[in-house]
């Protein structure tokens, strides 16, 4: 346990650099709070206390003795005494963890509230409908998110009441009622928890700590981490701030804005703003607000200092910020900025922007892009004929862009469920929670008949990268009946769960029925359907990969099986392919029979003649891949699989192949049963194949460089490098190398063709990592197989781990991340770098990258430049998102430029 650190900081204490141990929204606080800005004061307690807390269940020592001390500095810092009724101080307590979770940890507002310090501000305010409406968010929060007593307890008690008294708004709730509701709030506690709600303000302070603590491991905090890649291990800051309030009448109100549209980049203030409220309102879309430009109208000097400070912020984070804010009588506090999400549209309009606006410079822009926001401009929209067809049911707020269709759910759990069933649901409610984080992750969309642009629907959907339409008031939602009805043109249109309904976040309107879709602008431009000048969207991708190209230090190549994937592939930039699977050329109705005779022959003339038949189909692939990329590498992987994976698994299978091909049945049931292996991963496959069976790994060798014989007779620059796969044993490669290499000098002799002969193999098994220093005297270049490393490091295989246990391993948090997904820096990393450190200290010349599926995983990546990879490798449209993160890594940590290839990317369209 760590002993004599400081735990707590004052809001001037710390800067935004220290955002790891103050947390995003404490270190924003400091920044702010630094430059002037109208902060109302408070400290931070660490994200180290939080772990201490969690790892041990009780403060570190010194905790509590230091927040003490900063609650003192705070009273004399603003001239109010918590707990005193004649000077109240009231604080709240908030989350604030180094990543942006919106709403997945717990705040609880109004804290320091008793009966004799509502009595007290009765007095100085002369305002009780203000106090007594304090008062009862206190106790429901606190109560909930402290002593876990539900909400929705509170809630029914507050709808009776509107109810008994006729009205539907809170704000309509008179002082006398509310007076009352505190009373009947008090005596729900006393009954769920056998003792009186907590008048000692100092309790209520430390237990609410602990609670915000103990939110880093709710289910919900540890989905949304999951999702997001987010380490368990990191925790949350605390920041307990003086309160200032927004419910004091309509010269107060409460908002949250983003600098600029987070939707569509556009330089514009976006965001919402509510009068007469509590920040919680407009986040939790309990009330939907009105658009950020109405405060000019309703508070004009207010709104023009928030525009200066919002431009100040910008100009000096560099970033679109989120800004939190509250309006008490007229007077601006600013209580968070941060870096705000955004949609994948609009993240490259905003780095494009800020370079041409002089705000940040192309590194300082690189760093704003998420890499993973890629994938959404990959995202299908809507066609625009089909969409025509379809009854437009209502329109809402278009909180998060794209095209979403699915059949509809209530619930998340359903979503989940149904999802598996359906395969595309669209979750609908009256207002997301942040409990609904599953369901929403299981959706093609959200859609809230509640809530704004900045609600808990609207930045969980945008972060995402799901459409949502949020606010859609036309929608009357029935959760008893799992339906929900829309009034048009005086009818009234019923839709229940498991009806089509599709949603445009990008226009907020809502169609009854299910919409086809078509590419999205950018997968139109790659695939030639649509010029690069028609695009805006493209064209500020293709500055921002560029601006990436000129900083980043790793290469990146693509895993591409087809002349369509190399071609695809280069147009998205590849500079190569890092990994040609070519087991994945002998399926196809003219080409199965043939492999499968191949395997059923019994001597190897019969196997020879099998393979002949083969060998033209092999060569054309190789031909087209070659040319796809000509003048690039193309590193082709040998034969990987069991032999077993290519014939017939049922009776009924077996029978056709034998009537197709004339061999037997019983001959392919023995066969079958001769191939079969209790653990196929770890069996006759990879170099062992071709050790035993040498005739294969000779006909693949003789039709790559065949292949690349006859492209260089036509003037092209083939450069097909070979991959053994599964060495452990140096002796394996060198057996393997020795026989390939004399197969390709005969064909190069035979052709009267000069072509250099490149072979290395694929490090996939930790005794290869091991022993590189070995290897490496025989191999050219070593390319990581990281799925297969993964699977022999951790003794896990694959397909059984993520069906059975992996995701109760993370839930444990014996796992950060599902190491399928994101590399094992700790296991797995250490192989890389042992095995490159010393296969390049045995082969100066060594070439080394990856090629698992890791290879287009931003923190991958960055774990690839820290290693001194020379290049990652992945699926073709990963290879923008690798380009990108490999930038990111070198600007963060720079290092020496990947090595000079003698190969350029050329006839890339991003």
């Amino acid at each position: 346990m760590t002993t004599g650190e400081k735990w707590v900081y004052m809001f001037d204490e710390g800067n935004k650099e220290m955002r790891d141990l103050l947390g995003g929204k404490g270190a924003g606080l400091a920044e702010m709070t630094r430059a002037g800005l109208p902060v109302p004061y408070g400290f931070k307690v660490t994200t180290r206390a939080c772990i201490e807390y969690l790892e041990t269940g009780t403060f570190p020592p010194g905790l509590r003795e230091q927040i003490l001390e900063a609650l003192r500095r705070l009273e004399e810092r603003v001239g109010k005494r918590f707990g005193d009724p004649t000077n109240p101080l009231l604080v709240s307590v908030r989350s604030g963890a180094r990543a942006s979770m919106p709403g997945m940890m717990d705040t609880v507002l109004n804290l320091g509230m008793n009966d004799e310090v509502a009595e007290g501000m009765v007095r100085l305010t002369n305002n009780p409908r203000f106090v007594y409406d304090a008062y009862r968010r206190f106790i429901m929060m606190f109560s909930d998110v402290v002593m876990g007593v539900h909400r929705e307890r509170f809630e029914e008690l507050f709808q009776e009441k509107k109810r008994e008294l006729g009205v539907t708004q809170d704000v309509e709730v008179d002082a006398k009622s509310l007076k009352e509701l505190v009373e009947e709030f008090k005596a729900l506690y006393q009954r769920e928890k056998g003792e009186p709600f907590p008048q000692e303000p100092l309790v209520q302070l430390f237990r609410a700590v602990e609670a915000v603590f103990r939110s880093w491991n709710n289910p919900r905090a540890v989905e949304y981490r999951r999702q997001n890649k987010i380490p368990h291990s990191w925790g949350t800051a605390v920041n307990v701030q003086m309160m200032v309030f927004g419910n004091m009448g309509n010269d107060s109100g409460t908002g949250v804005a983003f600098t600029r549209n987070p939707a569509t980049g556009a330089k514009e203030l976006y965001g919402e703003f509510l009068q007469n409220a509590q920040g919680e309102d407009v986040v939790a879309g309990i009330r939907t607000p009105m658009p950020i430009a109405r405060m000019r109208e309703v508070l004009p000097e207010v709104y023009e200092q928030f525009v200066r400070f919002a431009e100040q912020l910008e100009r000096h984070y560099k970033d679109v910020q989120d800004l939190e804010f509250t309006v008490e009588r007229g007077r601006l506090y600013m209580l968070q900025t941060r870096s705000g999400k955004r949609t994948a549209v609009a993240a490259f309009r905003i780095a494009t922007d800020l370079v041409d606006e002089g705000i940040a410079e192309p590194h300082e822009a690189l760093l704003t892009v998420d890499p993973h926001l890629f994938e959404q401009l990959l995202h299908p929209q809507f066609d625009l004929q089909e969409k025509a067809k379809h009854p437009l049911l209502a329109t809402g707020v278009n909180a998060s862009p794209g095209a979403a269709a699915g059949r509809v759910v209530f619930e998340a759990d359903d979503a989940v469920k149904m999802a598996q069933e359906w395969g595309r649901v669209l979750l609908v409610r009256r207002q997301t929670e942040p409990d609904d984080i599953h369901g929403m992750a299981a959706a093609q969309g959200i859609l809230t008949s509640i809530g704004g642009a900045t609600s808990h629907a609207a930045v969980v959907a945008r972060g995402m990268g799901k459409p949502c339409v949020a606010g859609c008031g036309a929608l009357q939602i029935d959760y008893e009946k799992q339906q929900f009805t829309v009034e048009k043109d005086g009818k009234l249109i019923l839709v229940r769960r498991g009806d089509y309904v599709s949603i445009d976040g990008t226009t907020g309107e809502v169609f009854l029925g299910d919409i086809p879709t078509v590419p999205s602008e950018v997968m139109q431009v790659v695939t030639g359907r649509m010029r690069p000048e028609e695009s805006e969207i493209f064209q500020r991708v293709s500055r921002v990969l560029q601006w990436a190209d000129e900083y980043r230090a790793l290469g990146v190549r693509a895993n591409a099986d087809t002349p369509r994937d190399a071609m695809l592939a280069r147009r998205f930039g590849a500079e190569g392919v890092g990994l040609c699977r070519t087991e994945h050329m002998f399926f196809g109705e003219e080409r199965i029979p043939k492999f499968q005779r191949m395997i059923l022959a019994e001597t190897r003339e019969e196997r020879e003649a099998a393979l002949a038949d083969l060998q033209p189909f092999q060569q054309q692939d190789f031909e087209g891949i070659l040319e796809a990329m000509d003048g690039l590498p193309v590193i082709i992987r040998l034969l990987d699989p069991p032999l077993h994976e290519f014939l017939p698994q049922t009776e009924e299978d077996i029978q056709n192949l034998s009537a197709k091909i004339g061999i037997p049945a019983e001959r392919i049931r023995e066969k079958v049963r001769a191939l079969h292996e209790v653990n196929p991963m770890l069996g006759h496959r990879g170099c062992r194949l071709g050790i035993t069976y040498p005739e294969i790994y000779r006909m693949q060798v003789r039709a790559i460089y065949e292949a690349a014989a006859a492209l260089k007779k036509r003037g092209l620059n083939p450069v097909p490098e070979v991959m053994i796969p599964l060495v452990g044993i140096v002796q394996e490669l060198e057996v393997l190398k020795e026989d390939l290499t004399q197969v390709a000098q005969e064909v190069l002799q035979r052709e009267g063709v000069d072509l250099p002969i490149i072979m290395g193999t694929m490090i996939e098994v930790p005794r290869a990592a091991l022993t590189a220093d070995e290897i490496a005297q025989h191999a050219a270049f070593f390319s990581f197989g990281t799925n297969d490393l993964t699977q022999t490091t951790f003794g896990f295989s694959r397909d059984d781990a993520e069906g059975k246990f992996l995701d109760e391993y993370i839930t444990k948090r014996i796992l950060e991340t599902n190491p399928f997904e994101v590399l094992d820096r700790r296991g797995v990393g250490e192989l890389v770098k042992l095995g490159t450190q010393r296969g390049r200290q045995a082969n100066p010349n060594l070439e080394v990258g990856i090629c698992g599926e890791h290879g287009g995983e931003p923190l991958s990546v960055a774990f690839c430049h820290e290693a001194d990879l020379d290049y990652v490798s992945c699926s073709p449209p990963r290879v923008p998102i690798a380009r990108l993160a490999a930038a990111q890594a070198q600007i963060r940590q720079p290092r020496q430029r990947r090595r000079k290839s003698p190969h350029e990317a050329k006839g890339g369209l991003l």
